[in-house]
């Protein structure tokens, strides 16, 4: 039984055995990879009862911290969901290996033959907040790209997080691949985090996924390097030539599909020349789905929006809240935008092809989007079967973090005797 009391002595043991486990990890068969993720879903789908049984824990345990409803909805897990889950594991275990894939072979005049091959990045930590989903995610696509795993958690998910991890102990065990190969941090501790961000010699990258919160601790406290997934302050401008039923269907997915999700939108920009009208009829819209506005005063809309203040740009809302302004120009809206941004994911509605252009060349968002739904910033959405959270730095990985970006690479020169004269 681990010691739950010796922080410390607990995440090393952690780390030691993923560090065993990446190493017999990267060198298995696909086959065998694949084999545990179907294994795993099936497993889900068979104690998908006990799974929401835990859930319910866990929701009990929001509902008495006081979650928002969008946070109470991220948390939640029921059939539907966890089909969903069950599908991701399959369409992870679907997926081409990346692990040993030739991305480039040359011959050099030396005689010499070069092959860059991907290979994996060794012991992955991830640390997530309230998604229990994010389990199942992080675990297979880890897995599948031969690397080892170590998941901690949101105290809200306890729960739910322990009797999915359990499943994907089993698909491994099903599969003769080391059981540690995907752990979870067994405790809600926070200094479980302070460890696990230090553990240099076991730990080779730090995926945060959550709230600013967490990934500026992250930053700020890491000695291992991390693939920073900032917040999703998402950001939609409705240009003088947007299509009036493109940009009102959009618009209103964008936000309140699920408004507790990072691809959700959280400001919308509308060109001056179509305020009164599309604008206003977007704003309506809004309104009347229950989303609260908090607009620019040069704003036309419903009654009872809210005056925009300056702590409303740039401010990720996980609810059903949206701040609105007018622009002049789409060089108002790009520059805007540059201010306010998490370079997560951003949208324009247009029929204009040079607008449309110039949005796509002039911003630096690791998705842009155009006459569609910024809730497709997703690796599932993207045909990554899942994803580990969305990159929004600019090294190694960037957008969803699939299997393929877990990975790094080697050089294998081949020669025949070859020496350098």
């Amino acid at each position: 039984m681990k010691d739950l009391e010796n922080i410390p002595a607990l995440m090393q043991d952690l780390g030691k055995r993923a560090k065993a486990a990446a190493a017999k990890l990267a060198t298995a068969p696909a086959e065998r990879k694949a084999q545990a993720l179907n294994a795993a879903a099936d497993i889900v789908w068979s104690k998908r009862a006990d799974i929401i049984a835990a859930n319910a824990k866990d929701l009990e345990f929001g509902r008495s911290k006081g979650l928002s409803d969008a946070m109470m909805d991220r948390l939640l897990l029921n059939e539907s969901r966890i089909q969903g889950i069950v599908d991701g594991l399959r369409a992870i275990a679907g997926q081409t290996d990346p692990v040993g894939e030739v991305l480039t072979e040359w011959d050099q005049p030396s005689g010499l033959n070069i092959q860059r091959v991907r290979t994996p990045l060794g012991v992955i930590g991830v640390i997530y907040e309230s998604r229990p989903n994010v389990t199942a995610d992080a675990g297979a696509l880890c897995l599948k790209s031969g690397n080892a795993v170590i998941l901690r958690g949101g105290s809200e998910s306890f729960h739910s997080s322990q009797a999915i991890h359990a499943c994907l102990a089993e698909g491994l065990k099903a599969a003769d691949l080391p059981e540690d190969a995907v752990q979870l941090v067994p405790t809600r501790d926070r200094a479980a985090v302070q460890q696990l961000l230090t553990m240099t010699d076991y730990v080779d990258v730090i995926v945060p996924r959550g709230g600013k919160g967490l990934v500026g601790l992250v930053q700020r406290e890491a000695r291992v390097p991390v693939f920073a997934h900032l917040e999703g302050i998402v950001h939609i401008y409705v240009d003088k030539a947007a299509d009036p039923q493109k940009a009102l269907d959009v618009v209103l997915n964008a936000k309140t599909r699920r408004t507790g999700i990072c691809g959700a939108a959280e400001c919308l920009l509308i060109h001056r020349d179509v305020v009164a009208g599309l604008g206003a009829e977007i704003l309506t819209a809004l309104a009347a789905a229950g989303v609260e506005i908090h607009a620019a005063e040069d704003l036309t809309g419903p009654e009872g929006m809210t005056a925009a203040t300056d702590e409303d740009w740039g401010k990720e809302y996980l609810d059903a809240i949206i701040a609105a302004r007018a622009v002049d120009s789409i060089d108002e809206a790009i520059a805007f935008i540059r201010d306010h941004h998490s370079q997560h994911t951003d949208c324009i509605i247009t029929e204009d092809d040079a607008a449309v252009q110039q949005f796509f060349s002039e911003l630096d968002s690791a998705i842009l989007m155009h006459n569609a739904s910024t809730q497709f910033a997703d690796g599932g959405e993207f045909g990554m079967g899942a994803e580990i959270g969305i990159a929004t730095g600019k090294m190694h990985a960037r957008g969803p973090v699939g299997a393929a970006q877990l990975t790094s690479f080697k050089y294998l020169v081949r020669g025949n005797g070859t020496t350098r004269s």
